[in-house]
């Protein structure tokens, strides 16, 4: 059984623009251009969760984020915190296959602080809901219903990497090599490589992603962590995605600037 969960923080860490690792560190905190921002209350939430060292590279804006979703769960020990330091340790001092899992739990945690933190400013939200992902599952049906998220991230992110054309064939093999050094098994490389190899179909993609109204905000910023949005389709495409999963200008805006993109 594929666990998308694991391509998803595996194809973050490969990244699948020059500017993936960038953005993440600015997410992360670990950039220097997102000080005071979106993650920003993390360093201390993981010192004391993780240890001392647990926290020591991350900042940003996952403080904030974190300080504001644990009250509004009630308990900080139900958010997802142990994969944000294997995350953030892999993009800023390497990483490797033991840190697979971890990796795609920090993946799913980030984008859903990302979210969370873009619906609370720029949605207009004084409490959204704490997304699944940056939460921890409770029971097998939310495990199950996590995992269909990051199946369409994942797909959302290949989607992206196509909007100006197909993928190149050389970043393919690149990208088939990452998996495998991580360990993913044959059915998960071969799921990669299909979607890789089709025609971009964004209204098929649409389709699919509004049937998931909430994971509007993880896709977008999923999205913008997997191409550089620098050329005319790109623009278009991210303009695209934006209008049809409803997303609000300003959380639009606020995931761009947590990225670093504005």
């Amino acid at each position: 059984m594929i666990n998308f969960s694991n391509i998803v923080g595996t194809l973050m860490q490969a990244g699948l623009s020059g500017s993936t690792s960038s953005r993440i560190q600015n997410v992360l905190g670990g950039g220097g251009q997102a000080s005071g921002g979106a993650l920003s209350s993390l360093t201390g939430a993981l010192s004391g969760l993780l240890g001392s060292g647990g926290g020591s590279n991350i900042g940003g804006m996952l403080q904030s984020v974190l300080g504001d979703a644990g009250n509004a769960l009630g308990e900080n020990k139900n958010l997802a915190l142990g994969g944000l330091g294997a995350l953030a340790g892999s993009l800023l001092g390497g990483g490797g296959r033991s840190l697979k899992g971890a990796l795609g739990g920090g993946a799913m945690a980030m984008l859903g602080a990302m979210a969370f933190k873009a619906l609370k400013g720029g949605g207009g939200d004084a409490q959204p809901e704490v997304p699944l992902g940056l939460r921890e599952a409770a029971g097998s049906e939310e495990e199950e219903e996590l995992e269909k998220g990051a199946e369409l991230i994942l797909r959302a992110m290949i989607n992206a990497a196509k909007a100006d054309g197909r993928i190149d064939q050389q970043e393919v093999q690149r990208i088939v090599g990452k998996l495998e050094e991580a360990g993913e098994p044959e059915e998960a490389r071969d799921f990669v490589l299909a979607e890789m190899g089709k025609p971009l179909d964004l209204e098929g993609f649409l389709a699919e992603a509004r049937q998931r109204p909430s994971l509007a905000p993880q896709i977008y910023a999923a999205s913008l962590l997997a191409i550089e949005v620098d050329t005319p389709a790109e623009k278009e495409y991210m303009q695209q995605l934006a209008s049809h999963l409803n997303i609000a200008p300003g959380v639009v805006a606020e995931l761009e600037r947590t990225v670093g993109l504005s």
